[in-house]
């Protein structure tokens, strides 16, 4: 009998057994069943320039950060979407285009939401009696850095404001349905060129960026990259280096002297322990075995004294940061790339500046991409290559994002990882 009863217990011990162990499996994977909990679930945060975090959507486990201004998503299903960012902080035009948009959605009923990140009020001061008529009444009233979200997901406006964060989530319906498109992809033709490809502080290195090492040059040459980004410094007696800025070098290499060191003290140190450092003689021994290379230069702003010293000035494109060193390099027939900075500040007309000092490149942050479309439109037209940085500094938004949907619009990027293929 007692053994009847031990057998029984044990019986029922592996039953349990067996059924709980596919549970305790899918609650600790990321499975099927994880996933259809979430699917419809939307979670939405707008976040202001104060808070200095990112605002960001996510549908079904997605997701997706904004950029600078007001973005409006439209949904076609509870897991179908599309979404467009105003920088309604930048452009009075961007606010206006936004409006109409706004008509139009409401119009048709379409379902969508309007979330704000970092400023969004400023170009809206000529729309506020249009946003009022639209039932908008605290996007007409909302104030510089103020975080926002708008829906009308559960069948009337829901509006919230608050001057630091708002976080919101909501379960979709199954029963949207839209197949209205209103945020067409652009799409740009382009010419496959190795130049539109700039290898960003030498590029990679086994995965690691901003090194500004030979290695970096010679993994990058070895993928395709025939342009080089470096940034140049000077060490504490006036030699020039290759290294981002002496806080990083000094983390790269554990380095816990005064900072800048000393040429000799930059030369004895490599990055990470393995990765070998240029000063101005390693880079020119570099180039020189790499004839068919070119040269970008980053944080020099004395382009002839670096030009004199460099091994091939013709296979040297420095980027500048005044438009006095800008017209000072195209006096002396180098290749100058303006920099975003004093680039955006020339009074008048860009182009006819670009025209007369015979500047063919810019470097420009890609942030600039939306709200300065029309400028890089007519930049592209004159036939000067605008190259973007920022690459890899927003989520997503990395080579293959770039190269599927703004070059062509722009000419080229800083990289970097290759990303291309031999073209």
């Amino acid at each position: 009998m007692k053994t009847s009863i031990i057998s029984s217990i044990k019986i029922l011990l592996l039953l349990i057994l067996l059924i709980s162990v596919p549970t305790l499996r899918a609650n600790n994977s990321n499975t099927i069943i994880e996933q259809s909990e979430e699917k419809g679930l939307l979670k939405v945060q707008s976040h202001s320039f104060t808070t200095k975090k990112k605002s960001a959507f996510s549908l079904n486990g997605l997701t997706e950060q904004v950029e600078r201004g007001l973005t409006i998503v439209h949904f076609q299903t509870n897991e179908k979407l599309e979404y467009r960012t105003y920088d309604t902080h930048g452009s009075e035009d961007e606010a206006l285009a936004m409006t109409e948009v706004l008509k139009e959605l409401f119009t048709n009923k379409a379902s969508f939401l309007m979330l704000a990140h970092d400023s969004a009020a400023k170009g809206l001061a000529g729309n506020t009696s249009e946003l009022n008529k639209l039932g908008l009444s605290k996007l007409s009233m909302i104030k510089s850095r103020q975080a926002y979200i708008m829906h009308n997901l559960n069948g009337k406006i829901v509006e919230e404001i608050n001057d630091s964060s708002i976080d919101l989530r909501i379960q979709l319906s199954n029963t949207i349905k839209d197949s209205k498109i209103y945020f067409p992809r652009e799409v740009y033709i382009f010419e496959p060129k190795i130049d539109r490809y700039i290898a960003h502080a030498g590029g990679e290195v086994n995965g690691i960026k901003s090194t500004n090492t030979k290695d970096a040059l010679d993994e990058s040459y070895a993928k395709g990259f025939r342009l080089f980004e470096l940034d140049i410094i000077e060490t504490s007696d006036g030699k020039l280096v290759a290294a981002h800025d002496w806080g990083m070098w000094s983390r790269f290499t554990d380095f816990t002297g005064e900072l800048p060191p000393t040429h000799e003290e930059f030369m004895k140190h490599k990055i990470y322990g393995d990765y070998t450092t240029l000063d101005l003689q390693g880079i020119n021994d570099w180039f020189s075995a790499h004839p068919d290379a070119t040269l970008v230069t980053d944080k020099l702003n004395d382009p002839i004294a670096f030009a004199e010293s460099f091994v091939d000035k013709d296979r040297l494109i420095m980027e500048l940061f005044s438009v006095m060193a800008t017209e000072e390099a195209a006096g002396h027939g180098l290749n100058a790339m303006i920099s975003q900075i004093p680039f955006m500040s020339i009074k008048g007309d860009k182009l006819d500046f670009l025209k007369i000092n015979n500047v063919k490149y810019i470097a420009l942050s890609r942030r600039m991409i939306k709200r300065e479309k029309k400028l890089l439109l007519q930049l592209r037209d004159a036939g000067i290559k605008v190259y973007v940085y920022h690459v890899n500094f927003d989520a997503g938004k990395d080579e293959k994002y770039v190269y599927d949907n703004e070059i062509g619009l722009v000419y080229g990027m800083y990289a970097d990882k290759w990303a291309f293929g031999k073209e």
